[in-house]
């Protein structure tokens, strides 16, 4: 059996190096995505909507990269070519040494916009705590 850890590490050292080969190769033909803009697209929209941003992407720092059942939870830093610098998680669930489903969790930039025990005062939507 495949280090599942490692499949997640090419997918995205794939953004880095530009190598949509590489990625193409972790991901399943089934495959679909998720995130707080994205609902369950399928793999030919994924590549035409998220591999662009491939281009803006220097560098991921694993902070957690744990693996459970057929399941690995990644959270990391990412670098922007610009310097800009954000915090995800994600989700995916592979099979067969593939990633068949990704889930992201986004919206934390690297520092932090709200101060250390504060908060950034703005409406909440439905759903948020």
């Amino acid at each position: 059996m495949k280090d599942l850890t490692d499949i997640a590490r090419r997918s995205y050292q794939a953004y880095v190096d530009k190598d949509r080969a590489a990625i193409e190769a972790v991901i399943a033909e089934d495959f679909h995505f998720t995130s707080p803009l994205d609902n369950r697209i399928d793999r030919r929209t994924y590549f035409e909507r998220c591999w662009p941003g491939s281009e803006t992407i220097s560098d991921f720092r694993f902070v957690r990269l744990v693996e459970d059942g057929n399941k690995v939870f990644v959270t990391y830093e990412g670098t922007a070519t610009t310097g800009r610098r954000f915090r995800n998680t994600e989700v995916l669930t592979m099979r067969d040494g593939k990633i068949v489903e990704a889930e992201v969790y986004f919206g934390w930039n690297v520092p932090h916009e709200a101060p250390a025990g504060g908060f950034i005062d703005q409406p909440r939507k439905g759903g948020d705590s």
